[in-house]
């Protein structure tokens, strides 16, 4: 899929009612806050989470990246509903220390909003 191509309306609305990941732009659902695994990574402009899994995502070309933990095989991640591009997705990891971040994705902080779907009792 190219990741440029207008994909607005492949966003998929999911994960009604639970606390979640939403994209900053378009409001798209990314991730559940269950799946988060660390808040301690950086990415490009800041900091990011690494996630399990997203939604509403697509990826671009596997590259060979020099980052802060070593040279990984990444692909850029952007959101389906916008085009932003939101973090990456770790193919994978050279190092043997790094190897539980593949089949994962690093979205950054910034790109994303903290949707907690409160409920106030009346």
């Amino acid at each position: 899929m190219n990741p440029y191509a207008d994909t607005k309306n492949q966003v998929v609305s999911t994960f009604r009612d639970h606390p979640r990941f939403i994209c900053a732009t378009c409001s798209a659902v990314l991730a559940l806050q269950d799946e988060l695994i660390s808040k301690s990574f950086s990415g490009r402009d800041g900091r990011g989470y690494l996630i399990h899994s997203a939604v509403n995502v697509k990826l671009g070309e596997k590259e060979d990246r020099p980052l802060l933990t070593g040279v990984h095989t990444v692909a850029d991640v952007f959101c389906v509903g916008c085009n932003d591009r939101i973090g990456w997705y770790y193919h994978r990891a050279a190092d043997q220390s790094q190897k539980y971040k593949e089949g994962k994705y690093l979205l950054e902080r910034e790109k994303m909003v903290k949707e907690n779907n409160w409920k106030l009792d009346d």
